[in-house]
């Protein structure tokens, strides 16, 4: 039986499949999760999507039941934190007051919510979504509130924008940007996305920054730096996350807005690894250092983290791929859709289902794909082989080949 001490920090998607990928590669050692909530992990995507609707029990949010932790030999930490990483003598201190030494560390510490600052963002007529007590919260609320704005037009908010006015609530969304999902998609989609929202009746203002918010009898009124002011029964803010990387900055771990790791997942300490949304990596796709917010990201840093914990040679290289359900629409993203200078559009099955294939020049950067899953699966192979050929650039592929993937005719956007 190894003498070894592996402990992994946070227990989301990242830190649950880092302790699953050791046991599945024959580690025998000692295997602690440590988990801030007191909750097992358990699914984020859906606080903001049918959790809200009172469609899932929290115990359906799940990824495992108890016995199998049990199974694996786990030992769950749950409702402590760690309040400090000694490097040096690999240690962490808990905030229960427990002091735990490691032979190797994980640090899956995830991210949390930006929060809003500005007069009034304080009152309890706000809400955020990142756990699930935030999400229990925002539901129960929505029993009885009639109106509700969005401050952020990013996934998050408008996926929780579109279960509220699936609930009848009435709906604004403001977003200081001049369009909505600016991070993750394209212009064209963009107005895609704007008209979706109108059409079921959300009032969407794009460019419009909050100043204030003003706290009245009855909800709060938002008060933009320009135009009209929005009143609501709440207010729901997604405007991004923040890396949970403080434990490692104080440990001389190298970090910027981030904990940096190389491709296999290792930090500037050989004994500490990290995983997920508290990362920062040089991706080979992108060709360049980013921080992915996503399962994706989560689940293949965290296989990677697990083999250099036992001392393997697995790198980073996957294709970086996104989803967001709104309504009844579901966008998958696969590569990205940054500089680019032509696009194709290719229809799917009926006027509510099609793909836009971004380019630059002869190289195909992305693919976003509206209620069109083949097409997105077709596309993630496509662009894995930009990576797995080794090739920087996938230049064969032509728009007459990427047309033939579907019956319609491509249209080209310069």
């Amino acid at each position: 039986m190894s003498k070894e001490i592996f402990i992994v920090v946070g227990a989301g998607q990242a830190g649950l499949q880092i302790c699953t990928a050791l046991r599945a590669s024959g580690f025998e050692g000692r295997l602690i999760l440590i988990g801030e909530e007191s909750s097992l992990p358990y699914q984020r995507p859906p606080l903001s999507k049918e959790f809200l609707l009172g469609e899932l029990d929290p115990e359906r949010l799940l990824y495992r039941k108890p016995e199998y932790f049990e199974k694996l030999s786990v030992e769950l930490t749950l409702d402590d934190a760690v309040e400090k990483l000694d490097a040096s003598r690999c240690t962490i201190s808990l905030r229960s007051g427990r002091t735990l030494k490691y032979s190797k560390l994980a640090l899956a510490t995830g991210a949390r919510v930006r929060a809003l600052r500005c007069v009034g963002s304080d009152s309890p007529d706000v809400y955020y979504i990142r756990t699930l007590a935030d999400s229990l919260n925002l539901r129960e609320r929505l029993q009885t509130a009639k109106s509700m704005v969005v401050v952020g037009g990013g996934f998050i908010g408008l996926e929780t924008g579109a279960m509220a006015c699936k609930m009848g609530k009435k709906v604004s969304v403001v977003e200081a940007s001049e369009r909505l999902m600016k991070r993750a998609i394209s212009p064209e989609l963009s107005e895609y996305y704007l008209s979706l929202h109108s059409e079921k009746g959300v009032d969407v203002r794009v460019g419009c920054e909050v100043s204030h918010l003003e706290q009245h009898q009855h909800g709060l009124t938002v008060v933009p730096k320009t135009g009209e002011s929005i009143s609501a029964d709440i207010v729901l803010v997604g405007i991004g996350v923040v890396p949970n990387s403080e434990i490692a900055e104080s440990a001389g771990l190298e970090c910027a807005n981030g904990i940096l790791v190389n491709e296999k997942c290792l930090t500037s300490d050989a004994n500490i690894v990290a995983a997920g949304d508290c990362t920062m990596h040089q991706n080979q796709f992108l060709e360049k250092t980013v921080r992915l917010e996503s399962i994706q990201n989560a689940v293949d840093q965290a296989k990677v983290a697990a083999s250099s914990m036992l001392g393997g040679n697995q790198t980073y290289d996957q294709v970086p791929w996104f989803w967001s359900d709104q309504y009844d629409v579901t966008l998958q993203i696969a590569g990205v859709s940054r500089s680019y200078d032509n696009h194709v559009r290719l229809c799917g099955k009926n006027e509510n289902s099609f793909s836009f294939f971004y380019f630059r020049g002869n190289e195909l950067l992305g693919v976003d794909s509206i209620n069109h899953p083949v097409m997105h699966m077709a596309a993630r192979k496509i662009l894995q082989r930009k990576i797995g050929d080794g090739a920087s650039i996938l230049k064969s592929m032509t728009v007459d080949e990427i047309a033939a993937f579907s019956k319609a005719k491509p249209t080209v956007s310069p």
